[in-house]
């Protein structure tokens, strides 16, 4: 894939679509592009005790390290269940999303894997798409069948349940459905305060973001937050401190391809184009401040004046 890095300041990738997000850009940074070779790159996540970023590639079955020091990208983990979105939890475990596994997993910090829900009401989960964990220790997860509908991000199988959003309690690790009747839940993430889940339904047509309050360990009815143009293609996001929502954007189109940013009452700031679809976001380095962008088949990074929401553990 021909690209190449902006050679001068503003970087002309970066838009602003309204002033606000003149805020969050800082003129002389631009886009990089980090990493190329995946097939079908997926759920950055960030770990800054360790300086490195792991992200997915779902059809080739790994994870793969991105480390901050050296640049060097190696394995992480392969075969990886098909492995799609990531976060940790508040004891800085990995937690993900599997397609292949059809379940959320724990990475213990000694390597072994615990199987944390495979099965909800003695019926098979279909394939775990985007997670996150909330203060209370609770992890919240999407669940489509985008895994099962063929062999090429997972095994071809029939759905037993339709395409949910569950909670896994942080004590009891009881597994109950919080949302359901959503057209594709995709990716998921909460507001700075945790008050509300934002979850993106990418077979609504047009495409949506839907919020919902969280009321303890459930939510309300879902609500329509943005209601997309047609053609326009959300996927992943993670939300800043002042509840800017960095969602990866695709149209197929050179102008659109990236990361589009929607402010805390859904009108859109700002875009990061990209020579490919992006597929989801993490915030990171030492500050919180840089944004990791899996695309594709390549993994770009820009800094912001941006800060991503932490994670609820170590960082």
């Amino acid at each position: 894939m021909t690209w190449q890095p902006s050679a001068r300041y503003p970087d002309p990738a970066i838009r602003v679509l309204d002033p606000s997000f003149r805020a969050y850009h800082i003129v002389l940074s631009a886009v990089e592009r980090l990493y190329t070779g995946t097939r079908w790159g997926e759920g950055p996540v960030w770990f800054g005790d360790q300086r490195c970023l792991l992200w997915s590639d779902i059809p080739n079955n790994r994870i793969l390290r991105w480390d901050e020091e050296t640049g060097a990208v190696s394995h992480f983990r392969k075969p990886s269940r098909q492995a799609n979105g990531h976060t940790r939890d508040r004891e800085g475990r990995l937690i993900s999303a599997e397609h292949g596994g059809r379940c959320i997993s724990r990475t213990e910090h000694d390597g072994s894997i615990t199987e944390l829900a495979t099965h909800f009401r003695g019926k098979r989960l279909n394939s775990p798409n985007d997670v996150v964990v909330k203060t209370d220790g609770s992890i919240w997860f999407t669940d489509p069948p985008f895994g099962i509908a063929g062999y090429y991000e997972g095994d071809k199988a029939e759905a037993e349940l339709p395409g949910n959003v569950y909670r896994i309690d942080g004590q009891s690790g009881e597994v109950t459905l919080v949302a359901e009747g959503i057209p594709g839940p995709n990716g998921l993430a909460f507001s700075p305060d945790e008050s509300k889940l934002y979850i993106v339904a990418s077979r609504a047509e047009p495409r949506e973001f839907l919020v919902c309050d969280v009321r303890g360990a459930t939510l309300s009815a879902p609500r329509v937050f943005i209601r997309c143009a047609p053609g326009e293609t959300p996927d992943g996001f993670r939300v800043d401190i002042d509840g800017n929502l960095w969602c990866g954007w695709g149209m197929g189109t050179d102008e659109w391809d990236g990361v589009r940013v929607f402010n805390k009452a859904g009108a859109a700031i700002g875009h990061i184009s990209l020579p490919e679809r992006c597929a989801n976001v993490a915030f990171g380095g030492r500050h919180r401040n840089r944004l990791f962008m899996a695309a594709a088949q390549g993994l770009y990074a820009v800094y912001t004046h941006a800060q991503g929401c932490p994670y609820p553990g170590p960082r």
